[in-house]
C-alpha cells in the first residue's frame, strides 16, 4: 500500500477533550478530527466546509507519538463577559483550569507526532495532500490545538507499506492502535518496556458535516503509548509495516485508525 508520512513538532500543545465544561482538559494526542483540520489547512480549505470529504472512509490516517509527552494543569485568568461593556474587566475575571501536553524537559524537549496517511475511496483527496506536502506549498499555518501553539512539518516521506494479518500473535506496535483489535498487552522484563506508560482513549474520529456542520458523529478508541516506544501487544486484525530507507533496524508497524462503533450522532 501507497504511504505517505509526515512528523508534526511544536513547543505546547492543547487538544480539547469534546465533552469539556468549564475546565479545558486535553488529550495526549491529537483526534483523527484535529488531524483532518491540519489537512485541510494544509490544503487551505475553508472553515466548516471539509468534513465529508476527510471522513475516514475517504482518507486513512494514522499516528504515531515521537516524544515523551507530559501534560499539566494551568489556571488562565480570563475576563468575565456578560455583556457587550465587559471588555474593559467591569464584571471582573474568572480563572479556568487548562491542560498542556508538553515534552518531558520544558526547555528542551518538544511535542513530536508522525502521521501516517493512505488513500481511502477519494484517491484525489490523497494525492492533492501528497503534493502539498512534498513540494513544501501550505497554504496555512499549522498548530498543535490552538492557534498560538504554532507546528512545523519536517520529514516527509512516501513508503510501501507491507499489509499483515494477526490472530492472536505478539507484535510491538508503533503506532496507537485500535483497541478493539488488542486481546492483552504485556511489558516484557526489559526496562523500556517495563517503565513504558500507556493510555486509551475514546476520541473523536468524524464530524457530520452538511447542514450539520461540526457535530461529532464517529468515535475512535485508541491505545497509545506516551512516549517513542511500541507497546508488545497480542493482535487481532490488519496492521501494515514499513522499512525506512530499507533498514530492517528501523521497522514501523502501525495501525489506520478504524470506528470504534460508538455513535455520538447519526447522520440523516
Amino acid at each position: 500500500m501507497e504511504i505517505l508520512s509526515f512528523d508534526i513538532e511544536g513547543k505546547f500543545a492543547h487538544f480539547r477533550k469534546f465533552h469539556g465544561n468549564n475546565t479545558a482538559m486535553s488529550y495526549s494526542i491529537p483526534p483523527r478530527t484535529t488531524i483532518a483540520g491540519m489537512l485541510a489547512a494544509i490544503m487551505g480549505e475553508e472553515k466548516d466546509s471539509y468534513y465529508e470529504n476527510y471522513q475516514t472512509q475517504n482518507l486513512q490516517i494514522g499516528l504515531r507519538v515521537l516524544s515523551d509527552l507530559k501534560k499539566s494543569f494551568h489556571r488562565l485568568n480570563l475576563l468575565m463577559i456578560k455583556g457587550n461593556n465587559d471588555f474593559r474587566g467591569g464584571k471582573g475575571r474568572v480563572q479556568t483550569p487548562f491542560e498542556v501536553v508538553t515534552g518531558s524537559d520544558l526547555k528542551k524537549d518538544s511535542v513530536r507526532y508522525r502521521i501516517y496517511l493512505a488513500p481511502g475511496k477519494n484517491r484525489e483527496i490523497f494525492d492533492q495532500i501528497s503534493q502539498k506536502l512534498k513540494d513544501n506549498n501550505r497554504q496555512f499555518n499549522l498548530s498543535l490545538g490552538i492557534a498560538g501553539f504554532t507546528a512545523f512539518v519536517s520529514n516527509v516521506q512516501e513508503f510501501t507499506a507491507f499489509e499483515k494479518n494477526c490472530n492472536g500473535e505478539w507484535i510491538n506496535l508503533h503506532s496507537a492502535g485500535n483497541s478493539e483489535q488488542v486481546e492483552e498487552i504485556d511489558f516484557p522484563d526489559n526496562p523500556e518496556f517495563k517503565f513504558n506508560h500507556i493510555e486509551e482513549e475514546l476520541l473523536p474520529a468524524d464530524f457530520i458535516g452538511g447542514k450539520k456542520g461540526r457535530e461529532v458523529y464517529r468515535m475512535n478508541r485508541v491505545l497509545f503509548a506516551t512516549r517513542n516506544f511500541p507497546i508488545h501487544v497480542k493482535l487481532f486484525g490488519k496492521y501494515f509495516q514499513l522499512k525506512r530507507n530499507g533498514n530492517s533496524e528501523e521497522t514501523e508497524n502501525f495501525q489506520f485508525l478504524t470506528y470504534a462503533g460508538v455513535f455520538t450522532q447519526q447522520t440523516d
